[in-house]
């Protein structure tokens, strides 16, 4: 298929002269450990994304969600990410092993701005770390533990969620208007086996029996 992108640009160059540069505040925001605002930040959010690729460049972004507190922040260079039972993919888990390189955003509902977190992680089995992270809900020890070694923190601008109204509920859908993600699963997967129905309760199934 060829490729509908022609004025395509090649160089750093050129993107800068019509960008420009970042303000002299916003190159001096980055540090390179986790301070007590980071902690903070951290310790409220419920929800991150983790960005890994593996050593052919192919990339991944998966969320990972808890009750805020569910990272835990060994020191200033340090945090653990439970892993909490998903699909068994393991996409971010092989991608790691492969190119310890990650790109971590955290959350928090109702702030628009986010804390970024670059760094380099391992993929972890210490028992006394593990014991750490237990589900609150439960009590239950996750089998494997993300730990990041950071190398770069700062508080991304707000920009990206103010356009998208992210978190002004008058600018969400209506519950009929969102997407059938059992139907997209049916058509995805494309087998006659796997009608909507069952791929709806396979789901809830999931969702209410393993989630930790």
């Amino acid at each position: 298929m060829s490729s509908p992108f022609h004025n395509i640009i090649t160089s750093e160059a050129e993107i800068r002269e019509l960008i420009g540069y970042p303000s002299d505040i916003v190159q001096k925001k980055s540090i390179q450990q986790l301070d007590e605002h980071c902690r903070q930040f951290i310790a409220k959010s419920p929800i991150l994304f983790l960005a890994t690729s593996d050593d052919q460049e192919s990339c991944d972004v998966s969320p990972r969600g808890d009750v805020p507190g569910s990272v835990l922040v060994l020191d200033d260079k340090h945090l653990v990410i439970p892993e909490r039972p998903g699909n068994r993919r393991i996409d971010s888990l092989r991608n790691i092993l492969l190119n310890p390189q990650v790109g971590i955003i955290f959350i928090i509902p109702g702030l628009e701005e986010t804390l970024r977190v670059n760094g380099k992680a391992v993929v972890i089995q210490d028992d006394h770390i593990l014991e750490q992270l237990k589900a609150k809900s439960n009590d239950k020890k996750p089998l494997l533990a993300i730990g990041v070694e950071v190398e770069e923190c700062y508080i991304h601008c707000a920009k990206a969620f103010i356009r998208s109204k992210l978190w002004n509920y008058d600018s969400w859908l209506q519950t009929h208007q969102l997407p059938s993600v059992p139907a997209i699963i049916k058509a995805h997967v494309n087998s006659p086996q796997y009608t909507e129905e069952v791929v709806k309760k396979g789901l809830q199934e999931s969702y209410e029996q393993r989630l930790y």
